[in-house]
């Protein structure tokens, strides 16, 4: 695995390029262009803030704690970082199938493919950390939220997702070579984790239900609610993850690195061949 990262440091230039020309293919019959990837978060975001913050608003803020006065900055919060998610792992998963021709001509270590979409992705949401900041400091300057150290918990965050999301995008884009069906299962699974991780609704509300304990357990384990917990604690810091579910979600996001990494590469003779 060390020389397989040395092999990708030295091969960065060309990472940087495929991440530009991926961006570039996204947009580039697109009016709005790169307005595209705020907007969507947006939009999102307006639809649930409508929903859970004005239709059922005295059910969601007996919940939210800190973030009653500021929802719409707690959706917008996890709607961003989940944005990188989803189409990370959404485009991850086909980033061999998609560039065979790429792949089988040019002599780079094949891990850029899957960790240029993540990579791309994130380019994405670090576009949208302006119109972040700015809903922040509306609220900051109303007195709803009181920034300060826990602004700290944001390269943490980004640090642990980033970690996870090259794992995984190892992991899917070799299998999917292998086995078509795995594209076509996670679009369930994206689905499905959308409402099992606390983006939408704060954590005590799956802690405060009647779910059966092992069920909560199993819940917590999900690497995804602590780094979301994170993404949320940089403006509300009553909802930094503890230490016991830090740890476990850092433990994890590391453990699926390594298995993607070794599994990439035993892997990548087969799929080379597939191709």
């Amino acid at each position: 695995m060390t020389s397989g990262v040395g092999a990708l440091w030295s091969h960065r230039n060309s990472l940087r390029i495929l991440v530009r020309r991926d961006l570039a293919v996204k947009y580039q019959q697109s009016v709005l262009g790169y307005l595209w990837s705020l907007i969507e978060p947006l939009g999102m975001g307006a639809i649930y803030w409508f929903v859970f913050g004005v239709l059922y608003s005295r059910d969601t803020n007996r919940h939210l704690g800190e973030a009653a006065g500021s929802y719409p900055l707690f959706l917008i919060t996890g709607i961003f970082a989940w944005m990188w998610t989803s189409s990370a792992l959404s485009e991850a998963t086909h980033a061999l199938t998609g560039q065979s021709r790429l792949i089988t001509t040019m002599n780079v270590p094949r891990q850029v493919f899957p960790i240029g979409r993540v990579a791309g992705r994130f380019a994405e949401y670090a576009a949208g950390l302006p119109i972040l900041a700015a809903i922040a400091i509306w609220y900051a300057a109303d007195d709803r939220i009181e920034p300060g150290w826990s602004l700290l918990a944001l390269p943490l965050a980004v640090l642990v997702q980033a970690t996870l999301l090259i794992g995984l995008a190892l992991l899917l884009s070799a299998f999917n070579v292998l086995m078509r069906d795995v594209e076509r299962f996670m679009r369930l699974i994206i689905r499905v984790l959308f409402y099992a991780t606390p983006i939408i609704y704060p954590l005590s509300l799956v802690r405060d239900s009647g779910l059966p304990g092992w069920l909560k357990l199993g819940y917590e384990l999900n690497p995804l609610v602590g780094i979301f917990q994170l993404h949320h604690a940089v403006w509300y810091p009553d909802e930094f993850p503890g230490a016991r579910m830090l740890a476990t979600t850092v433990g994890i996001s590391l453990l699926l690195l390594v298995a993607g990494w070794w599994a990439f590469r035993r892997l990548e003779p087969a799929v080379l061949k597939e191709l």
